[in-house]
């Protein structure tokens, strides 16, 4: 099993920037792919960003060009680097990481981040 440990979250100004990070832990080896989820208050879940195991990355439409997902291979780690953000932003965002075992994203316990004034 691979465990997911997010950090980075909090409150930050509308035009503030923050960054997220996704530590991976336990088979990590089976990871074939990771990414970036968020859920806001009322709202479903949905895809922010991801990155395969040969750097090629995929983000929603919505967040191109103000969020850049990366990877620190030797630290088993993944960066959500957010600039620009805005109240919308506000969510909980969650680190997910899919094996080659399995279809979907098994995901972490998600960090709060707040975009208000």
């Amino acid at each position: 099993q691979v465990q997911l440990v997010e950090s980075g979250g909090g409150l930050v100004q509308p035009g503030g920037s923050l960054r997220l990070s996704c530590a991976a832990s336990g088979s990590i080896f089976s990871i074939r792919a990771m990414g970036w989820f968020r859920q806001a208050p009322g709202k479903e879940r949905e895809l922010v960003a991801i990155i395969d195991n040969t750097g090629r990355t995929a983000y929603a439409d919505s967040l191109k060009g103000r969020f850049t997902i990366s990877r620190d291979s030797a630290k088993n780690t993944v960066y959500l680097q957010m600039n620009d953000l805005e109240p919308e932003d506000t969510a909980v965002y969650y680190c997910g990481a899919k094996t080659y075992s399995s279809n979907s994203y098994s995901l972490g316990q998600g960090t709060q981040v707040t975009v208000s004034s």
